[in-house]
């Protein structure tokens, strides 16, 4: 099963949930109205994500009501896996959906487009790439692509690619010829390149290499858990000081196994990462959905077997042990729970702006344009 599906296992598993509530003071009931206001105001991305959990279905009436109740202005939504064909027709079912729910959904093909979706209340779509094997057997296909309406686009996928190597190889020789080669193409396209999933060595080269900013879209911070999903130090630092970005995860590759994350993980990564890379280039890339998740004995059972494919194809990173998910982090709300928990912490008003999405609304201008 590949990472749509992975994602599909959460989005299918309902809106029920089942962690215990915290009870406020009234200076968090002051700060919960206060980031509310803000919260409403501000453009949110969610730097990848799945919104529906069967893209070839109509949504659910539970769907659209978890992405209204969100608030979240735009998503990047991979559509990408192995095979060609079934990209095509991922591709073409996440486009008629839009066609069939323009009320719900809009395709982001430039900036613009997010404040459109901003203004007229819908979450806009964002159409993302993580498998690169399709771009692989045709590297002209980042054209042909881009003119889909993809706009963002990974060079690896946990292993090793036609591009370079990904984070669960053991070596990393960086980028190859074709994934420097592939690099230029997509900053002259306009093409964001993500470089999440990749070795350390492609990582930095990647940086580097590309003439415009790029994004790790869905990532952690390895000096508060050494994960080879999670980037070290001087890796956020080279990344900031090109201008990039990095989208916090809500995984449990946030902690060792068998651990469970909390949001209190969460929060840990993303102060890491602003520290380290400066406020001006963190955001939240949750690698989830947005409906709530609920642990039926079928969806565990959708679970285990999903893992057991992923196992077998050599793509399971260590620590895919655990629900591939935040529990204190479960559902529409999770964005706005982490701009209260910042504002808990002490962070400004502008951080927390610029964390929500203001950042990736910044960096995807300087590699779409403006417009």
């Amino acid at each position: 099963m590949y990472r749509r599906e992975f994602n599909s296992f959460l989005l299918k598993a309902g809106m029920t949930g089942f962690f215990t509530r915290r009870h406020n003071s009234p200076r968090d009931a002051w700060e919960q109205s206060s980031v509310r206001d803000l919260y409403s105001s501000a453009i949110v991305i969610d730097s990848l994500c799945a919104p529906l959990g069967d893209i070839e279905s109509a949504p659910s009436p539970e769907a659209v009501a978890a992405i209204r109740q969100s608030g979240i202005t735009a998503i990047n939504f991979s559509i990408s896996v192995p095979d060609f064909d079934e990209t095509l027709r991922n591709l073409a079912s996440v486009q008629r959906q839009t066609e069939d729910s323009p009320d719900t959904f809009l395709i982001v093909r430039r900036r613009s487009d997010i404040d459109r979706a901003k203004r007229d209340g819908k979450l806009g779509i964002m159409l993302g790439f993580q498998f690169p094997t399709v771009l692989e057997q045709d590297v002209e296909r980042l054209s042909t692509f881009r003119n889909f309406g993809v706009r963002i686009m990974q060079l690896t996928y946990n292993n090793r690619s036609v591009f370079g190597n990904g984070c669960l190889d053991t070596t990393d020789a960086g980028l190859t010829n074709a994934g420097l080669d592939a690099v230029k193409q997509m900053n002259s396209l306009g093409i964001a390149v993500d470089l999440s999933h990749s070795g350390y060595r492609t990582t930095s080269d990647g940086i580097a290499h590309s003439s415009k900013p790029v994004l790790v879209s869905h990532s952690g911070c390895a000096a508060v858990y050494p994960h080879p999903r999670n980037l070290p130090d001087h890796t956020l630092k080279s990344l900031a000081d090109r201008g990039g970005y990095i989208g916090v995860y809500l995984m449990p590759y946030l902690v060792p196994s068998p651990t469970i994350p909390t949001r209190e993980h969460v929060l840990e990564h993303l102060l890491h990462a602003i520290n380290a890379c400066g406020a001006d280039h963190v955001g939240i890339g949750s690698d989830g959905g947005i409906q709530r998740v609920s642990l039926t004995p079928e969806q565990k059972a959708n679970f285990e077997h999903t893992l057991a494919v992923r196992k077998q194809a050599g793509m399971s990173a260590p620590g895919e042990d655990r629900f591939p998910y935040v529990p204190d982090l479960n559902g529409p709300d999770h964005m706005l729970t982490i701009a209260e928990e910042l504002a808990r912490r002490g962070q400004p008003s502008s951080v927390i702006e610029k964390v929500l999405g203001g950042n990736f609304y910044r960096v995807i201008g300087e590699i779409w344009g403006t417009n």
